[in-house]
């Protein structure tokens, strides 16, 4: 939490400035810019700035210093990759370290454990990014991951919630959620089912905790990982497979060009925009609800300045038009938690998942 202890003596300092311009009468006057360091910081400079130490002649807060990558843990296209480029474009347009390009890279696979290693092998480096969700926890109860992000990288922020659907093709036999479930509970693996990006990530233990709920035999299910939530929805449109679960941002384009049919959404309750139309798992007859909170991580060991630096842009981005359209398209759930209180978020969602892998069987050995 920012000191106002400091940012007090700050405007102390500047009313001393002010005097002594008045005072040198003719001399050159006090650079103006130094006057106005509270103000042009904005709301995340008075979080840097009670991180600081602040002598007589104040140090400016971080910002980076080389190039940035944000390294996206699936393939280009999805949900992740929207949040990458989003931010990428917050700060390009917003100026936030001029000369210094921001570069989005998509290293999908191994469970996130590819892009997650690259953040590993630079600690302390403020210049890597990534994200995490609800999906690396799974994939860590799963025995498919060996880290957990908010444990093992430093989180910046939460940024948003996200929910699930259930989609077949448009010209599936199923126009209703109990008309699938009826298929699976006589035969689980008559359905195969596409996740992405990994088995037992997020995608796959929300849909297995619903499909449990509606008495199907989720051990007994067909599950087929794709390294993308867009390429496992172009595989059931390509028949390849009967269903497939993804986040809401990756189902629209093909809902809305009439190639797939949602027949649940795993929010509490029924989403607007163009999900106004899809039932939730409840109005649908199973008691069930799922979210997944996605976030920004950077490697362990951090500065606090360079947390509060990132974390403003988090903040910043969050507020903009921009930002609001595309969660409003998507109807994902803004949700912006800062840093200090990120991390502990992640925990009790960790205890939280904990509970629903093991009660769908799917908890690895070992785990507790």
């Amino acid at each position: 939490m920012p000191d106002p202890a400091r940012c007090s003596n700050l405007f102390t300092v500047e009313r001393d400035m002010k005097d002594s311009e008045a005072k040198a009468g003719s001399a050159t006057p006090i650079d103006p810019r130094r006057r106005r360091v509270c103000g042009a910081l904005g709301g995340w400079g008075v979080a840097a700035l009670g991180a600081l130490q602040w002598p007589a002649h104040a140090a400016a807060p971080w910002k980076p210093d080389a190039g940035v990558e944000f390294v996206v843990p699936a393939g280009p296209g999805g949900a992740l990759d929207q949040v990458g480029r989003a931010m990428k474009q917050y700060y390009d347009q917003s100026g936030a370290a001029p000369g210094k390009p921001f570069l989005v890279s998509n290293k999908p696979g191994a469970n996130g454990k590819i892009a997650f290693d690259v953040l590993m092998q630079h600690p302390r480096d403020p210049h890597y990014l990534s994200i995490n969700t609800h999906g690396y926890i799974a994939s860590y109860l799963t025995g498919n991951l060996d880290i957990l992000p908010h444990r093992d990288l430093q989180t910046i922020a939460v940024l948003q919630e996200e929910f699930l659907i259930l989609a077949v093709r448009a010209d599936s036999p199923f126009k209703d959620l109990q008309a699938l479930l009826a298929a699976l509970r006589a035969d689980p693996a008559s359905q195969r089912l596409a996740v992405a990006t990994s088995i037992g990530n997020h995608i796959h233990i929300g849909t297995a905790k619903a499909l449990k709920a509606g008495g199907v035999d989720v051990s007994k299910l067909v599950v087929a990982p794709f390294r993308s939530s867009m390429d496992s929805i172009v595989a059931l449109v390509g028949g390849q497979l009967e269903m497939v679960a993804a986040t809401t941002p990756n189902a629209l384009a093909m809902m809305q060009a009439g190639r797939i049919r949602l027949l649940a959404v795993s929010s509490d309750t029924r989403l607007g925009g163009a999900f106004a139309g899809v039932p939730t798992w409840r109005e649908s007859g199973v008691d069930t609800s799922f979210h997944s909170a996605l976030g920004i991580v950077g490697p362990k060991g951090l500065a606090p300045e360079q947390i509060a630096f990132w974390e403003n842009v988090c903040r910043q981005m969050v507020a903009t038009t921009a930002w609001k359209r595309l969660v409003e398209l998507n109807q994902s759930k803004s949700l912006f938690i800062p840093h200090a209180q990120a991390t502990e978020y992640y925990e009790k969602e960790y205890q939280s998942m904990l509970s629903t892998v093991r009660e769908i069987g799917l908890l690895a050995k070992g785990i507790s």
